[in-house]
Protein backbone atom coordinates (compact mmCIF):
# COMPACT_ATOMS: atom_id res chain seq x y z
CA UNK A 1 0.00 0.00 0.00
CA UNK A 2 2.93 2.30 0.70
CA UNK A 3 4.21 1.73 -2.83
CA UNK A 4 0.81 2.70 -4.27
CA UNK A 5 0.77 5.93 -2.24
CA UNK A 6 4.33 6.74 -3.37
CA UNK A 7 3.46 6.01 -7.01
CA UNK A 8 0.34 8.20 -6.94
CA UNK A 9 2.35 10.96 -5.29
CA UNK A 10 5.06 10.70 -7.95
CA UNK A 11 2.59 10.77 -10.84
CA UNK A 12 0.85 13.77 -9.29
CA UNK A 13 4.18 15.59 -8.89
CA UNK A 14 5.08 14.99 -12.53
CA UNK A 15 1.65 16.20 -13.65
CA UNK A 16 1.84 19.28 -11.42
CA UNK A 17 5.25 20.24 -12.80
CA UNK A 18 4.05 19.69 -16.38
CA UNK A 19 0.94 21.82 -15.77
CA UNK A 20 3.04 24.56 -14.18
CA UNK A 21 5.49 24.47 -17.09
CA UNK A 22 2.65 24.60 -19.59
CA UNK A 23 1.18 27.60 -17.80
CA UNK A 24 4.53 29.38 -17.68
CA UNK A 25 5.08 28.77 -21.40
CA UNK A 26 1.57 30.02 -22.12
CA UNK A 27 2.41 33.27 -20.35
CA UNK A 28 5.81 33.65 -22.01
CA UNK A 29 4.88 32.59 -25.55
CA UNK A 30 1.44 34.19 -25.66
CA UNK A 31 -0.64 33.43 -28.74
CA UNK A 32 2.23 31.60 -30.43
CA UNK A 33 2.38 28.94 -27.73
CA UNK A 34 0.71 26.35 -29.97
CA UNK A 35 3.73 26.52 -32.30
CA UNK A 36 6.18 25.88 -29.45
CA UNK A 37 7.68 22.37 -29.36
CA UNK A 38 8.01 22.31 -25.57
CA UNK A 39 4.45 23.49 -25.08
CA UNK A 40 3.23 20.66 -27.31
CA UNK A 41 5.34 18.16 -25.35
CA UNK A 42 3.90 19.35 -22.04
CA UNK A 43 0.43 19.24 -23.58
CA UNK A 44 0.92 15.55 -24.40
CA UNK A 45 1.99 14.87 -20.81
CA UNK A 46 -0.96 16.73 -19.30
CA UNK A 47 -3.63 15.52 -21.75
CA UNK A 48 -4.89 12.63 -19.54
CA UNK A 49 -5.38 14.99 -16.60
CA UNK A 50 -7.05 17.77 -18.60
CA UNK A 51 -9.30 15.21 -20.30
CA UNK A 52 -10.36 13.86 -16.91
CA UNK A 53 -10.97 17.39 -15.66
CA UNK A 54 -13.12 18.12 -18.73
CA UNK A 55 -15.07 14.92 -18.07
CA UNK A 56 -15.66 15.76 -14.41
CA UNK A 57 -16.46 19.47 -14.70
CA UNK A 58 -19.84 20.69 -15.90
CA UNK A 59 -20.17 22.05 -19.47
CA UNK A 60 -20.57 25.56 -18.06
CA UNK A 61 -16.82 25.66 -17.38
CA UNK A 62 -15.01 27.29 -20.29
CA UNK A 63 -12.35 25.17 -22.03
CA UNK A 64 -9.59 27.64 -21.23
CA UNK A 65 -10.23 27.08 -17.50
CA UNK A 66 -9.87 23.31 -17.71
CA UNK A 67 -6.08 23.34 -17.04
CA UNK A 68 -6.79 25.19 -13.78
CA UNK A 69 -9.37 22.57 -12.83
CA UNK A 70 -6.89 19.82 -13.74
CA UNK A 71 -4.23 21.49 -11.59
CA UNK A 72 -6.62 21.66 -8.63
CA UNK A 73 -7.64 18.03 -9.14
CA UNK A 74 -4.03 16.80 -9.31
CA UNK A 75 -3.04 18.98 -6.36
CA UNK A 76 -5.83 17.39 -4.31
CA UNK A 77 -4.64 13.91 -5.34
CA UNK A 78 -1.09 14.87 -4.35
CA UNK A 79 -2.24 16.09 -0.92
CA UNK A 80 -4.21 12.90 -0.26
CA UNK A 81 -1.35 10.70 -1.46
CA UNK A 82 1.10 12.59 0.73
CA UNK A 83 -1.17 12.27 3.75
CA UNK A 84 -1.61 8.55 3.05
CA UNK A 85 2.12 8.03 2.68
CA UNK A 86 2.87 9.86 5.92
CA UNK A 87 0.18 7.88 7.73
CA UNK A 88 1.55 4.58 6.43
CA UNK A 89 5.12 5.57 7.30
CA UNK A 90 4.10 6.45 10.85
CA UNK A 91 2.27 3.12 11.16
CA UNK A 92 5.34 1.12 10.16
CA UNK A 93 7.64 3.29 12.27
CA UNK A 94 9.62 4.66 9.30
CA UNK A 95 11.36 1.31 8.70
CA UNK A 96 10.87 1.29 4.93
CA UNK A 97 13.26 2.79 2.41
CA UNK A 98 10.33 4.54 0.69
CA UNK A 99 9.64 6.57 3.83
CA UNK A 100 12.88 8.49 3.56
Amino acid sequence: MLLVAAAVKLIAEIALMALLGQGLLAVLAGDRRHDNFFYKTLQVITRPFTSLARLITPRVVVDRHIPFAAFAMVLGAWVFATMGKVSLCVDIALASQICR
